[in-house]
């Protein structure tokens, strides 16, 4: 195996892809005057949330979710489909690899959040 593909898999086996896509994403919500101090103070609070089992950072909160589920559910039917559930996941930089659902099934918008805050949660937790 070559180096870069060596490299690809430790990167991808350690979620650091995903983790800079979150971390940016969050830099870039928050706009800080000191983004680095903003950065190490954001890791700092998933070692703390990781120690004490508290709320992990996180760019998207409830109304978040519910407005994204609802411009994805335009016809406002109460569920997607699980390609628009891939797409809003990729989109927030979240892996859809390891979507456990069928193609025909569809997600309601409980099950949306759940899940996306779920994947947030997990991201962090590999940091």
């Amino acid at each position: 195996m070559d180096r870069e593909t060596e490299g690809r898999e430790y990167l991808a086996q350690h979620k650091i892809p995903e983790l800079l896509y979150s971390l940016t994403s969050l830099l870039l919500y928050h706009r800080p005057e000191r983004p680095r101090e903003f950065l190490i103070k954001t890791l700092e609070k998933v070692k703390i949330a990781k120690a004490t089992s508290n709320d992990y950072p996180n760019l998207m909160d409830e109304s978040n979710l519910d407005a994204m589920f609802d411009m994805i559910d335009v016809g406002g039917e109460g569920h997607i489909n699980v390609i628009q559930y891939k797409g809003a996941l990729e989109s927030l930089g979240l892996s859809s690899q390891d979507v456990p659902y069928k193609e025909n099934e569809v997600i309601t918008s409980n099950v949306f959040k759940e899940n996306v805050t779920k994947k947030f949660t997990e991201l962090w937790k590999t940091v």
